[in-house]
């Protein structure tokens, strides 16, 4: 940090270099927590459980095009697709398969699989996206 300061103080005017000075010091705290703190192993597997993100609850109406068309999870990201009322299809595109979903039928999407849904009449559902594999009922 003593060498950003350096370099930021000498190459860059006074307001600039303490703003990313200031950021640099943010950056260093946040590694230092990483370095240090640890959840015990219990909370970890409870924490890798949980989706980290969801999407809003969509009907057959707001269901976006982008969803209906081929499209994939992004590396890393397992999709765990919940309809709550009614069914949806859902097809993957590599190797071509389908199954159908419903309440208490969760459809998994693995990494990168490319994959589209189609609702099959009246449906609501939502899309959990998890950082591990998740165990599905």
């Amino acid at each position: 940090l003593s060498i950003w300061a350096d370099v930021t103080n000498e190459s860059m005017a006074p307001g600039i270099a303490a703003e990313l000075q200031a950021k640099a010091e943010r950056i260093a705290q946040s590694l230092k927590l990483a370095l240090y703190f640890r959840l015990p192993p219990r909370e970890l597997a409870d924490m890798a459980s949980q989706p980290y993100r969801s999407t809003p609850v969509f009907d057959e109406i707001t269901l976006p095009a982008a969803l209906r068309a081929d499209h994939r999870t992004k590396a890393g990201t397992w999709g765990v697709i919940h309809v709550l009322e009614g069914e949806l299809r859902l097809t993957y595109v590599d190797p071509p398969s389908s199954v159908l979903l419903s309440p208490g039928s969760p459809g998994l999407v693995l990494p990168g699989q490319t994959h589209f849904v189609t609702p099959v009449g009246p449906m609501r559902m939502r899309v959990d996206f998890h950082a591990e594999a998740p165990e599905l009922p």
